[in-house]
């Protein structure tokens, strides 16, 4: 009952000599599964008795008779297989429009799950069981179901085609090499096929390529645009920020206008009250003497109005101010508009100079370049860090560096490892607490083993800081600079083509001094002196710093 439950897969039931399910299957003495007539034939052929599989010689032919047990089991296997196969056939679908039918169905054509190259016959599930199970049609080269296999037949002689024709480039039937392209070099349609599919290899990582290279153009693209799209955010954002600001100073500067004409008017006001109250006081007083003198006009007692006229003392003039020498005149308010204008104006220039200034210095940053300095041309008393970025002058020199050609031996300087002869380079040196340093660039070529005299002639360019707050231009001559304020960080930017090296106070984004017209013909090298130690005064390092970093 077990053994007709168990249903083992096909490749246990299949001879190894035919590679078809057993006909009468037999056992050899090393346990081997045989078709009779294939295991007999095989050794009828042959010389020697031998296991097609492991090879295991017997010294005579031994007797074969079929193996009972397992020919029970082909059998149910068989039987099996057939009805699974009529199971699935009624599961099968009706071909639709655009779909491959099969070519044996009559009546409801099914949907062809094959196609047959040798038959030139498109089959069904159902109808294809016999390529599946049948040793001669095995054999057949089945594909994925394809339409109008007749165009796979030579249309001139009615046969398969088989071979590819190299001269043509066209496939062509067994008949064609002897009838119309004897002179033709031939191969199998298989080995063409590999060496089309190598091609097609070829073409398609090339076509990958060429996708791949264009995907990252988008990305570039892309990126591009966003760096665009957060460049016009930040440009915008500037710009509100700017037109408010000067929004703000004019609308500051008209308030203050508008305050200083009325306070103009306030004054002239007060100045008109102050007399209207004094000349009104002066009324009240002549009114009351009037009034006095009026009483005692009409007054008819003589003694009365003799002995009163003295106290009123009539000869006297009264009490009042000469008002003919006193006035009032209106507010002047000529030239207030036009000196508010000429303020609003200084304050606008310097805020359009301060942008200006802002903007050259966003321009060259965008030229930023990696700067490390390089520890073999540092004097022997500079102190580098270990990544390069950052140099001090140090209490003693140290004795132990060996001296080559590229060390300065009698001043504290050192290069920058990187080298540029061509376009534009930017860089940012921190410069705070120091009392003392010198930076710029300098050409390859310099003198590194006397006393360093910098200038152009000499293949420098840089700027100077020496006691505390002179700053100098080391050109040609030597310019003294007036600053504002003491740089904290100063950027150096170099135009190589147009032989420009301009240095910069990134903080307050102005710039500090100009080399032009400079001829460059050889490597620029980034250069730094980080000054004498002076007991420590002046121990602060000279820092690279990363451009756009506080």
């Amino acid at each position: 009952m077990a053994a007709a439950n168990y249903l083992p897969s096909e490749d246990q039931f299949l001879c190894s000599v035919c590679l078809d399910v057993f006909t009468d299957p037999v056992t050899t003495p090393c346990g081997h599964n045989f078709c009779k007539n294939c295991i007999t034939e095989h050794w009828n052929i042959s010389d020697r008795c031998q296991c097609p599989l492991c090879k295991e010689i017997f010294t005579t032919r031994p007797e074969l008779r079929v193996n009972a047990l397992l020919s029970e089991m082909v059998s149910q296997f068989r039987q099996s297989a057939q009805q699974k196969s009529s199971s699935s056939s009624s599961e099968q679908q009706e071909s639709q429009p655009g779909e491959v039918p099969c070519d044996v169905c009559t009546g409801t054509r099914l949907k062809a799950l094959k196609s047959c190259l040798v038959c030139l016959v498109s089959y069904c599930e159902t109808h294809l069981e016999p390529h599946l199970t049948m040793s001669g049609l095995k054999r057949h080269q089945l594909i994925e179901p394809v339409e109008n296999l007749e165009g796979r037949m030579c249309t001139k002689h009615d046969k398969p085609l088989e071979l590819f024709c190299q001269t043509d480039q066209t496939c062509v039937c067994m008949l064609c090499p002897v009838l119309d392209h004897n002179t033709h070099t031939f191969v199998p349609l298989k080995e063409e096929y590999e060496g089309k599919k190598v091609e097609l290899e070829k073409t398609e990582a090339e076509i990958q390529q060429m996708i791949q290279k264009r995907r990252l153009k988008i990305q570039e693209v892309k990126r591009i645009v966003a760096l665009s799209e957060e460049d016009a955010d930040r440009e915008k954002a500037e710009g509100v920020q700017v037109f408010t600001d000067l929004k703000e100073s004019v609308e500051r500067k008209l308030n203050e206008l508008i305050d200083t004409i009325e306070e103009k008017q306030r004054a002239t006001k007060k100045q008109a009250e102050d007399s209207i109250k004094e000349l009104e006081q002066e009324i009240s007083e002549l009114r009351k003497r009037s009034n006095e003198v009026e009483k005692l006009f009409l007054s008819e007692d003589h003694l009365h109005l003799l002995q009163s006229f003295q106290s009123l003392n009539i000869h006297l003039p009264p009490p009042a101010k000469d008002w003919t020498k006193v006035s009032v005149p209106p507010a002047s308010y000529e030239g207030t508009v036009r000196s508010a204008v000429v303020q609003l104006e200084e304050t606008l220039s310097q805020k359009m100079k301060h942008l200006f200034a802002v903007a050259e210095l966003k321009r060259v940053q965008k030229f930023a370049v990696d700067v490390t300095l390089d520890p073999d041309t540092a004097h022997s008393s500079l102190i580098l860090s270990d990544d390069g970025k950052q140099v001090r002058t140090g209490k003693i020199r140290k004795r132990c560096l060996l001296d080559n050609p590229e060390r300065f031996s009698l001043t504290s300087c050192v290069l920058g490892t990187q080298h540029f002869s061509s376009e534009h380079f930017y860089f940012e040196i921190q410069v705070k607490r120091k009392s003392e340093w010198d930076l710029g660039v300098a050409r390859e070529s310099i003198d590194r083993k006397g006393y360093v005299t910098v200038s152009p002639q000499n293949g420098y360019w840089i700027i100077c800081l020496r006691n505390v707050k002179e700053y100098t231009a080391a050109d040609d001559p030597s310019v003294l600079l007036s600053l504002k304020s003491r740089p904290r960080k100063v950027g150096v930017f170099v135009d190589y083509e147009e032989g420009l090296v301009s240095f910069y106070d990134v903080e307050a984004a102005a710039l500090i001094y100009s080399f032009t017209d400079c001829s460059f013909e050889e490597k620029l090298f980034p250069f730094l002196s980080a000054g004498i130690h002076y007991g420590g005064t002046n121990s602060a390092p000279l820092i690279i710093t990363p451009v756009g970093v506080n």
